[in-house]
């Protein structure tokens, strides 16, 4: 006979409360609550705009989903900036190891990644400098003088690409005063910038602005007054304007400078 088999209770894990999801009201006013002290939450706030709308409460939903959207364009932005950073990495080492088509290649897409990418914009206007295509360059430059006005030092290559420009084997355009304006500006950034001062004398004399050659080699002088070539410099815009006056005069303030100089040195 067989004996009759008795089926057993079904048996019930015990379940933690905390463990139970919440209903849409409960994570509503968390969410809240948490937002309230950390408002950049982001994963947080497009909870709140999913709940929100599951809710029908369609204005509130739309206000947390812009605001979603505005940290996701902000967090976006600053990813692209930072690959692009690494992008003109990558291309720096390249250019240092003297391959320069790949170096443009990683500039180029740092500036696919981000437009504004400084480093990719100064590079690839220099590789084009040194490749004598000074179209390509002067885009390069002037979108960077553009991003970084209080530059020097972009200045100073733009102006360097306008002279080049100015020549007729090289362009049809007319670039000489455009590139005086340039020298004129890294100048006012950094008084002291004695490559730009002598760019701009040689520009004046070749153009016969006699009047600037002296006043930019004066005011080199002035800013840079332990500077040997910036005496030299002065003395020879002088001559060349036949103010030979002047000229000695620069010759005596520079003997006594360096006199005074060695002299210091010694005794000390």
């Amino acid at each position: 006979m067989n004996e009759s088999s008795v089926p057993s209770e079904p048996t019930h894990a015990a379940v933690d409360p905390g463990d139970q999801p919440l209903a849409p009201d409960e994570e509503i006013a968390e969410i809240e609550k948490l937002l309230s002290t950390e408002p950049d939450d982001f994963q947080a706030r497009c909870r709140l705009g999913e709940l929100y709308f599951s809710k029908g409460r369609l204005d509130d939903a739309l206000v947390e989903v812009k605001k979603s959207i505005e940290m996701a364009e902000g967090l976006r932005s600053e990813m692209n900036r930072s690959l692009a950073m690494y992008y003109s990495n990558l291309g720096t080492i390249y250019a240092t190891k003297n391959m320069a088509d790949e170096a443009e290649a990683e500039f180029r897409h740092a500036l696919d990644v981000f437009q504004y990418d400084v480093l990719a914009l100064f590079n690839l206007g220099r590789l084009y400098a040194e490749k004598k295509q000074f179209m390509e360059a002067k885009g390069y430059y002037e979108r960077l003088v553009e991003i970084t006005p209080e530059d020097p030092i972009a200045w100073y290559n733009l102006a360097g690409v306008y002279v080049e420009l100015d020549n007729p084997q090289v362009s049809d355009y007319n670039t000489i005063d455009v590139a005086i304006q340039c020298y004129l500006r890294t100048l006012e950034l950094d008084s002291k910038h004695l490559e730009a001062s002598f760019k701009l004398m040689e520009l004046a004399l070749n153009h016969k602005k006699t009047d600037l050659a002296i006043k930019v080699m004066e005011d080199a002088v002035e800013q840079n007054p332990d500077e040997p070539l910036a005496y030299y410099n002065l003395i020879s815009v002088y001559d060349k304007c036949k103010m030979f006056e002047q000229a000695e005069q620069a010759r005596q303030r520079l003997k006594e400078r360096f006199a005074k100089r060695n002299k210091d040195h010694i005794g000390s």
